[in-house]
């Protein structure tokens, strides 16, 4: 209930700039497209990548590395998924620490076996392991719930030649 509130953005409509998200944000959905959108959220642009991971540019520090310095995030965000366990288990083994480690970093609070009760006024109502419980938010983006537009593929095939779906 209320996924057609004003506060719910479906994502496509946050990126494309058509619509824009508040200060603090709960995200649906907490695979690559959620773990992209709380990146893009939580991104202070004009900050300074090297500086937030403690990269030195001068390499004059042993190995190159200086203390972090990571930027107080522009906004509060949560990123919630419906299966249990830790969310973004299931991104690239060889990235997904690195998106874990820079969400964590940047105060986003990641939840799994989270259910979504409903959507209105006062925010997201959610029911997980602490019980019952309000996430007062301005917004709530959407990335869950995509399905596959693949009428190209079927007329394509028609053609006679090799279609592969990616």
């Amino acid at each position: 209930p209320g996924i057609d509130h004003a506060k719910a953005i479906p994502y496509p409509d946050l990126l494309s700039g058509a619509r824009l998200a508040g200060d603090r944000v709960a995200i649906i959905g907490a695979g690559g497209i959620g773990f992209d959108v709380a990146t893009f959220l939580t991104h202070r642009h004009g900050g300074d990548y090297l500086a937030e991971w403690g990269i030195d540019r001068t390499l004059t520090t042993r190995g190159g590395l200086l203390p972090a310095q990571p930027a107080a995030p522009p906004r509060r965000v949560y990123l919630l998924q419906r299966k249990p366990g830790r969310p973004g288990a299931t991104l690239g083994k060889t990235t997904g620490w690195i998106h874990r480690a820079a969400l964590k970093m940047r105060g986003v609070e990641m939840r799994g076996g989270v259910s979504y009760e409903r959507i209105d006024g006062q925010g997201l109502h959610i029911r997980g392991e602490r019980g019952p419980e309000l996430l007062a938010v301005d917004h709530v983006i959407i990335c869950a719930g995509q399905e596959s537009v693949n009428q190209l593929a079927g007329e394509l095939a028609g053609t006679g030649k090799p279609v592969h779906v990616i």
